[in-house]
């Protein structure tokens, strides 16, 4: 279809602010371009994404790919952490970006958003804070967005601004592949991979239909339901990915209910990285503005890293993609 025409179904909160004062960032009002020439045309550009899988492939290492929100407590924290967490052995970063109705998401990460929400983050402010962050690391990155966001801005203006900014792929929750030429198109242009989510109730005729359809790498979501901690892992991970190889040669990445290094183990043999996001936000929400909040997530995240890489690799900061 050429765009997509039906109005937004929520209206996106203005971001509430509990005192009145201002968020001290330490980024520019303006965006700058991070790395990439926009003129240029994007899709001549090898993702972030897409090297960093070759660089593990080639090590023979699986990827640890975590999400966090933005903006929780605040974008100058989100900076720091995503900073620390590059450094701590961190392949590909997930940023979500808050909005008002969350659905695919558990009680922790909706309050993540409900406090980047109150904190003053928006979507052009995630932007900012992704530009920031490309002066310091070249992490490959996503932005985990709902299409409500993306509508508001204008869905090539949104693209465009990400590409600007420095964002390497969007996960949108929200847009069904049967509502996505435009979008798939637009990502093309702008040289961004659309990562598309693949569920234990996927059946295989959808499968087929989802995967070839997605850049850069796929997401398995290992069980039903919205994200959150769980205490065991499902017994389906190996034999779902095996189908999902069936129809697209990309990595696959394995998420929601990931909690500790033990279950990361477990899962890392079924899959070419490993997701743990609901675990990191909940340390976010406990150490809130704490002088920890740093150093404590990012020594959590090096021992997941620590769990699914050879120990014998000594890890050191990455720098991929264009410079």
């Amino acid at each position: 279809m050429a765009s997509r025409r039906a109005p937004p179904r929520h209206p996106v909160d203005q971001p509430n602010r509990t005192d009145g004062t201002e968020i001290p960032v330490r980024f520019p009002a303006r965006l700058t371009l991070a790395s990439r020439a926009i003129e240029a045309p994007m899709s001549a550009l090898v993702s972030r994404i897409e090297q960093r899988f070759a660089e593990l492939r080639a090590r023979g290492e699986k990827g640890l790919v975590i999400y966090f929100g933005a903006g929780d407590p605040d974008l100058e924290a989100t900076r720091q952490l995503a900073i620390a967490l590059d450094r701590a052995g961190v392949d590909i970063l997930e940023l979500g970006v808050p909005f008002s109705d969350p659905l695919a998401d558990a009680l922790v990460n909706q309050l993540a958003a409900q406090r980047g929400l109150e904190s003053g983050t928006t979507p052009k402010r995630v932007l900012e804070a992704v530009s920031a962050i490309r002066r310091e690391s070249q992490i490959p990155l996503v932005l985990y967005i709902y299409f409500n966001l993306l509508h508001r801005v204008g869905l090539e203006q949104f693209i465009r601004d990400s590409a600007q900014a420095g964002v390497d792929g969007l996960l949108v929750l929200d847009l069904p592949p049967e509502e996505s030429e435009n979008y798939e198109a637009l990502m093309a242009q702008f040289g961004l991979c659309p990562i598309y989510l693949i569920a234990p109730t996927t059946p295989e005729e959808r499968i087929a239909v989802i995967a070839p359809r997605a850049k850069g790498f796929l997401y398995y979501v290992s069980r039903e339901g919205v994200t959150g901690m769980q205490a065991r892992i499902s017994d389906t991970i190996g034999e779902m990915t095996a189908k999902i190889r069936r129809y697209s040669k990309l990595p696959v990445a394995v998420g929601f209910g990931i909690s500790n290094p033990d279950q990361a183990r477990q899962v890392a043999p079924h899959a070419e990285a490993i997701v743990v996001g609901s675990a990191v936000v909940d340390r976010i929400a406990k150490l809130g503005r704490s002088a920890e909040l740093v150093p404590q997530v990012a020594a959590f995240v090096a021992a997941l890293s620590q769990a699914i890489k050879p120990l014998s690799h000594e890890h050191t900061p990455k720098t991929v993609g264009p410079a």
